[in-house]
């Protein structure tokens, strides 16, 4: 199957190197990274595996209209994409799938097939991959990668769904089925954000944050839900709600214990919250429109959003 993946930051190039195993992929990469990649092949320091693979892969810096593949996989900050949906939608690529943090998965879509050649099916999708990019070789931190993919706000035809499926078997990747993605990724956003306010708040320094801190982040997630739960959007994956309160929360606090006091924090939160504080801000305002519009009390969100000065960055 033809495949382009366009943007070769870590989850591009981890979905590379996933799908490049039965596939034809090509990458869409740009500048010296894109040069590093077609002269030592797509290097990815596998952090929890302890392992490093290389993969020579076809690459390119500009998708033309009538370069057509069976699959495009869009992996970019959401605060880039008005600069690359005129692109996609003057493509002749049937199938896309935008794969990340996402706060309008309707006007996305809406977007992506405006004026478009062919006619076009939009699916979303978040792959559980973090890291970083260093000295040319991407250290990425996953256990097990999966994708969960499916519509913006219905079931994608049974032609995507085969595609999708015959594009990552045997792949070792994961594939979960969800028929409301926008809901899935505002809940995805939700429950993110006061992990990065907390990451400003302590400098990027997450072992510095305190056992007050990491109390907030709980309360502030379930405000969070609360505000989505008054606006009609349903709470995704189901029952997601329940590690935030209850007999579940302990759980949630030892894991944020460990996420937060090791170096698993420092590559799957705050490399990334501090690296990219155009997409924070973009989340953290798509989240802003919701909270005032619900007009749920949101006490422990509003005095972590403060103190972590997110409006000033």
């Amino acid at each position: 199957m033809k495949i382009l993946i366009y943007g070769a930051g870590v989850i591009g190039c981890e979905l590379a190197h996933m799908l490049c195993k039965k596939n034809d992929v090509t990458l869409l990469a740009r500048g010296r990274w894109k040069d590093a990649i077609d002269k030592n092949g797509l290097v990815i320091r596998h952090y929890v595996q302890r392992k490093t693979t290389v993969d020579r892969l076809k690459t390119l810096d500009i998708l033309e209209p009538g370069d057509r593949y069976d699959l495009i996989f869009v992996v970019m900050r959401a605060s880039q994409l008005p600069n690359v949906l005129p692109v996609i939608a003057e493509n002749a690529s049937p199938h896309i799938v935008f794969v990340g943090n996402n706060m309008a998965a309707q006007e996305t879509a809406r977007l992506a097939m405006s004026g478009s050649p062919v006619r076009k099916e939009i699916a979303f999708g978040f792959q559980g991959t973090a890291g970083r990019r260093e000295n040319g070789t991407v250290i990425s931190i996953h256990a097990g990668v999966g994708m969960t993919v499916g519509g913006c706000a219905a079931p994608l035809s049974q032609a995507f769904q085969k595609k999708l499926n015959t594009a990552f078997a045997q792949t070792g990747c994961r594939l979960t089925w969800e028929n409301q993605m926008d809901a899935w990724l505002k809940c995805h956003a939700t429950c993110v954000l006061p992990m990065c306010y907390v990451c400003y708040i302590t400098g990027g320094h997450l072992p510095k944050a305190t056992h007050r801190l990491r109390k907030a982040i709980l309360d502030a997630d379930l405000e969070g839900y609360r505000v989505l739960q008054k606006l009609g959007f349903p709470i995704l994956p189901a029952g997601d709600e329940k590690w935030f309160s209850g007999p579940k929360r302990p759980m949630m606090a030892a894991i944020f214990f460990v996420i937060y006091k090791t170096p698993i924090g420092r590559l799957s939160v705050s490399d990334h919250a501090m690296h990219a504080v155009e997409e924070m801000k973009y989340l953290d305002a798509g989240f802003e429109e919701l909270r005032k519009k619900a007009g749920v009390p949101t006490t422990t969100w509003d005095s972590l959003r403060t103190d972590s000065g997110i409006e000033e960055r």
